[in-house]
């Protein structure tokens, strides 16, 4: 059985964070980082890009074997771990091998979910989370004509999008009464399904899928309006849950996640979660709950290496919030912290600018003097500059105006100033 200090299992974006910070410290303990997969690390949003071509699988790696052996690391592929042991302090592998350590990382991401609906499970389907779910997509996108999507979140839409730019027909169905629902308010999302439609994509919102059927070799998805679907493909993007599955009887806390507290760290000593998997405290309360965004993964990742190594300079995790970039036929969104808030109330103020004829929307949400929220869909608003405002808690005070009215310039004003 191999020995490790630092046992890291998931080689995305916060397994790499906490690796790099731990190098940082601790140049030579032996550091192992383990991948359920048989590819060298890759981040998962670029794989819509590998569907339409615009992106070569050869070359999305976030790190190469060079870079692996330079920061000391033995890096083992097509291991999935089965089960964790914390009193032996060891991890086993379906392969039937067993790995010890002294500190351990999970950071194993996430799995997509599928919905209840009849006969789904017994037709072709496809989904969107691994380098090979993109490589068998793509290959019988190159054999199809038509698609169906169930799901217009970010996965569904930027599939949709890749596969439109392949010829094919797509057809997005979305239970929920608005493309993207949970990122950006019924403004946003419709100049944004505009978009969509204008590039011949068919967009139902407010239609649930009740059968699945298969049918001369084409896929039929029956509506609950009593109307019929058919496609060659069905990609299934109707959202994602932790991957938890091998830690029972392990002793470490699960729920929606892996329970962890502002160090990242779980009950059981010697071991922390982080990024898709990790359940910790919210920004704007204490709830604890997954947020599964790459600014989240990236910077959980990089507490857990710290705390680790025993890093003087690491500060607790201070709450996640939302963040998400999004492209799509050559316009730009994001949005950010309580976007999705549409008008103003009590205690919130929105303040928008809404050009549907030029594709421009913007919209910041305040609380008292706090900017808590932000969607933006064509504008020159930067989103690092608007979430460090968010994190922050800038109290705007008396030029929250003039902020409204100017936020790039009055944000680059406030962060020089904060910066120093």
């Amino acid at each position: 059985m191999s020995h490790s200090k630092y046992l890291v299992v998931g080689s995305s974006h916060a397994g790499l964070s906490a690796v790099e910070a731990i190098r940082l410290i601790d140049e030579k303990s032996p550091l192992t980082l383990v991948s359920r997969e048989e590819t060298l690390p890759y981040s998962p949003t670029i794989l819509p890009y590998v569907i339409s071509g615009l992106a070569n699988p050869k070359e999305i790696h976030l790190r190469g074997e060079a870079e692996l052996n330079v920061l000391g690391v033995t890096f083992k592929r097509g291991a999935e771990v089965t089960s964790v042991n914390p009193a032996a302090q060891t991890v086993s592998l379906a392969s039937g091998e067993g790995l010890s350590y002294e500190r351990l990382l999970l950071a194993t991401g996430a799995e997509p979910v599928l919905p209840p609906i009849a006969g789904l499970r017994e037709v072709p389907y496809y989904v969107l989370r691994t380098l090979e779910d993109a490589m068998r997509l793509r290959r019988a996108v190159e054999r199809a004509g038509s698609a169906v999507v169930l799901g217009a979140g970010l996965v569904g839409m930027h599939a949709a999008e890749s596969m439109a730019r392949c010829g094919i027909r797509v057809t997005v169905v979305e239970a929920l009464p608005r493309v993207l629902p949970g990122y950006f308010d019924g403004k946003a999302a419709g100049l944004i399904q505009k978009v969509f439609t204008g590039q011949g994509i068919r967009i139902l919102h407010g239609s649930a899928v009740t059968r699945v059927t298969a049918s001369n070799g084409a896929c039929v998805a029956s509506l609950a309006s009593g109307k019929d679907l058919s496609a060659d493909l069905l990609l299934v993007a109707t959202g994602v849950k932790s991957r938890i599955g091998y830690l029972a009887e392990s002793g470490v806390e699960v729920d929606e996640g892996i329970v962890v507290d502002d160090n990242m760290r779980t009950r059981v000593g010697g071991i922390w979660a982080a990024g898709d998997v990790a359940q910790a405290r919210g920004f704007f309360n204490s709830a604890k709950r997954v947020i599964a965004t790459l600014p989240s993964a990236v910077e959980q990742g990089r507490i857990v290496g710290m705390d680790m190594v025993g890093d003087s300079s690491l500060k607790p995790y201070n709450g996640g919030i939302s963040l998400n970039t999004y492209r799509f036929f050559g316009h730009r969104a994001f949005c950010a912290g309580l976007s999705t808030v549409s008008r103003s109330t009590e205690d919130m103020e929105v303040n928008e600018v809404f050009l549907p004829t030029g594709l421009r929307y913007q919209k910041l949400v305040f609380q008292d003097d706090l900017l808590v929220g932000v969607a933006s869909i064509n504008t020159e608003l930067d989103p690092g500059i608007m979430c460090q405002l968010i994190r922050g808690r800038v109290d705007l005070g008396k030029i929250k105006g003039r902020f409204a009215a100017a936020p790039l310039e009055t944000g680059r004003i406030l962060m020089s100033r904060i910066w120093g």
